[in-house]
This record gives C-alpha cells, sequence and structure tokens, in this order.
C-alpha cells in the first residue's frame, strides 16, 4: 500500500456573509465590463491563505495538526474587513485580481507568523516574502495578450467595490487542495480555534 499524497495549505475561512459580499463585487465588475480574459473564483474557494504547503503525505497530517493547535493557543481573535482592489503583476503582466483586507492586520500577520513558526520544524521551508493578505477574486488567463492586461488593470484602477462588513477571525483551517478540471475544489480538513 502506498501513502498518499495531499495538496495542502493552512488558511483563514471566510464567513457566509462575507463570501457572499465578494460574490457581489465580482457581479459589479461583470455588469461594469470587467470579466473578459478573467476566471472567476467560486466565492466558497475564498479565503486568506496563511501557508501553502504543498505536496504531503497523509502520515504527517497528525504532526501538523498538532503544530498547529500549539500556534493557535498564542493568537488571540481578531477583525478583519475586505477592502478595496488591486492586483498583482503590474499593468503588462497582471496576474491576480484580488480585494484587499484591512482591520486587525498586525493579528492576522502576527497568526501567519506562528503558522511558520510552526511549521518550520517539521521540514516546512519558511516563506522568504513578506506576508501579503488578500482575497483571490480571479485570475487572468493564461493566452490574455500583454494589450488585454493592460486594459483590464486600467478598468480595475477605476472600479470602486461597494462597502464590506467586518467579520471576526476565531479559527483557521488546515486546507486540502483537490484540481479538478473546473478548478480547485477546498476541503477543511481541522480546524484550529483562536485563544479567547
Amino acid at each position: 500500500m502506498t501513502d498518499t499524497t495531499l495538496r495542502l495549505f493552512v488558511a483563514v475561512e471566510l464567513p457566509a456573509a462575507a463570501r457572499e459580499a465578494l460574490a457581489r463585487t465580482a457581479g459589479a465588475m461583470r455588469a461594469a465590463g470587467i470579466g473578459d480574459g478573467l476566471r472567476w473564483v467560486r466565492p466558497e474557494g475564498i479565503h486568506i491563505t496563511l501557508k501553502f504547503l504543498g505536496g504531503v503525505e497523509e502520515p504527517r497530517l497528525s504532526g501538523i495538526a498538532a503544530s498547529l493547535t500549539d500556534a493557535a493557543r498564542v493568537v488571540a481573535p481578531f477583525a478583519l474587513q475586505p477592502r478595496g482592489i488591486g492586483s498583482f503583476g503590474g499593468w503588462r503582466g497582471l496576474r491576480v485580481v484580488w480585494v484587499g483586507v484591512g482591520g486587525e492586520t498586525k493579528a492576522l500577520a502576527a497568526l501567519a507568523g506562528r503558522v511558520e513558526d510552526a511549521l518550520a520544524p517539521l521540514g516546512f521551508e519558511r516563506e522568504r516574502r513578506r506576508f501579503a493578505a488578500h482575497l483571490t477574486l480571479a485570475r487572468v488567463r493564461e493566452d490574455a495578450s500583454p494589450d488585454e492586461r493592460e486594459r483590464l488593470h486600467d478598468a480595475l484602477a477605476r472600479f470602486e467595490p461597494a462597502a464590506y462588513e467586518a467579520f471576526r477571525v476565531e479559527r483557521f483551517s488546515l486546507m486540502r487542495s483537490t484540481l479538478q478540471r473546473g478548478g480547485a475544489v477546498y476541503e477543511a480538513l481541522a480546524s484550529f480555534e483562536l485563544t479567547p
């Protein structure tokens, strides 16, 4: 029998109201003509990634869960609020369209740091880039030309989303990503409560 390899990441899942608000933003963007060349993320798949683990053998799950339980014990719950529209890749290399994250972002960064600290002894390499919280709304099609990316970038700069309500973060999850024909499907394997 061979061990199963799982594609894993650690994330803050969003409450239903926040996902619905992001879905309304995507709908408003499409209504404004911002949609050509984009592959939209399903609302139920939008989350804040704290750490991407990649392919992990199933027997390692218990050790990962124990380490994440320890990480959750040192961060108190906090509030976040989706805010604004942005993108990665610049005006000619646009790759990702996202909604930013405001609120208690220092607490969120501290949580991401605790997750990094908890998993490093298990052999997971630390992220070299600074933590940049965002909520991915869409990805630009691979075959989009530089001119299409530039037009999209300009349209995004003019788009103002409606205001979002804040939500409370009281837990984070170890997530499994399964790649399917219509995109990745995410499943929470375990959740970790933050210490009140």
